[in-house]
């Protein structure tokens, strides 16, 4: 998979979250502030945007979220792809600590990747949500 990494929100960017939080997952709220301050990545497949995400600094910890893969391309390790993007553009800023706001569902996805769920569960809109953690070397 190849990237394209831009600090403005791109239109594939916007068509895939688009597709999996509004269309697929029925979210209302799918943009807000912090697409503004954010670092957006996509992931291109022959030359086909299937999967995105954003990272921001807020505090002493980097944010991933809007965590997005088309549909037909989950379970195929595009994710890991992406989440190993993410880290690296994160460690290539300075960061070391990583926080991001999971989906209940996609828990299991994210400590496949090294994260620690931390707290109570939480809604977002009507979606159950935990907080996760990791920090990198």
């Amino acid at each position: 998979m190849e990237f394209q990494i831009s600090k403005k929100l791109l239109d594939d960017a916007s068509k895939i979250r688009l597709k999996v939080f509004k269309e697929e997952q029925g979210f209302e709220q799918e943009f807000d502030y912090k697409d503004n301050i954010a670092t957006h990545i996509v992931g291109y497949l022959d030359n086909k945007a299937i999967a995105t995400c954003r990272l921001f600094l807020e505090g002493n910890s980097y944010h991933i979220g809007r965590f997005a893969i088309i549909k037909e391309y989950r379970g195929m390790d595009y994710g890991v792809e992406l989440m190993k993007k993410a880290e690296q553009v994160i460690k290539n800023l300075g960061g070391q600590k990583i926080e991001l706001s999971s989906q209940l569902r996609a828990k299991g996805f994210y400590e496949k990747c090294g994260y620690k769920a931390e707290g109570e569960i939480y809604m977002d809109e009507f979606c159950p949500h935990i907080l996760m953690k990791k920090e990198i070397g």
